[in-house]
């Protein structure tokens, strides 16, 4: 009997992480799209983890007890859309509130070891686009490409208050902006899988860049590594 193909063969990974608001979850559904490969948008399963956590009562600084909520889960994404069984949640997990209660649920190991299995499951033929937080450091670690992306916070946090006033919705600048300086230091400075740029990761500064240039870097950055 011949040995099992190699995943990374049959299925390579390009990986995004960076910031809150950086842009690169825009960035890495539009390269998948490119691609033909598939999507996974990691910050999506920490706010369905948050939100479900908030629905059950459950505090977002209660590790063991999300630890085992989070391996409850049946968690889907079905044509862009985020299913908790068959409720789709897709508008009630890209609220700011549940999007700093991702960023304060994604601290604890045990929540992170729930979901690792889950993220890495969507490493499927033909390719796979990440986007996160740790997706080139720990969970896709031998990923084809992977990208940092950052930008300065105060043009991501204009970004995210341009992105809710475009959604009819009331956004106070300066509360994003400190919100947003909370979550870099969360994220940064946890023990879990700390967002860090590996030594392997290409850098990119979107502070003066438009995603259509940030796409196009990747798409070319993904050719020259296929041909070399």
């Amino acid at each position: 009997m011949s040995a099992n193909p190699d995943i990374s063969v049959i299925a390579p990974v390009i990986t995004i992480d960076g910031p809150s608001a950086s842009g690169k979850g825009t960035v890495a559904q539009l390269v998948s799209e490119k691609l033909g490969f598939h999507y996974l948008d990691s910050g999506a399963l920490y706010r369905i983890v948050a939100l479900a956590a908030q629905q059950n009562n459950i505090a977002w600084d209660a590790a063991e007890a999300l630890g085992k909520l989070a391996e409850s889960l049946n968690i889907s994404f079905k044509n862009g859309e985020v299913y908790l069984g068959e409720t789709n949640i897709t508008e009630a997990v890209r609220s700011e509130e549940i999007s700093r209660g991702a960023s304060e649920v994604a601290i604890h190991p045990q929540v992170r070891n729930a979901l690792f299995a889950l993220q890495q499951s969507f490493r499927k033929a033909p390719g796979l686009v990440a986007d996160g937080r740790d997706m080139g450091s720990v969970v896709f670690t031998d990923a084809k490409l992977k990208i940092f992306l950052t930008a300065s916070v105060e043009v991501r946090a204009e970004r995210r208050h341009q992105q809710y006033l475009g959604k009819g919705l009331m956004a106070d600048f300066a509360q994003i902006l400190h919100d947003l300086q909370q979550r870099d230091l969360r994220d940064s400075r946890r023990s879990a899988s700390p967002l860090i740029q590996t030594p392997d990761a290409v850098p990119l500064d979107t502070t003066n860049r438009n995603i259509q240039q940030t796409v196009e870097f990747v798409l070319t950055a993904y050719k020259n590594i296929l041909q070399n």
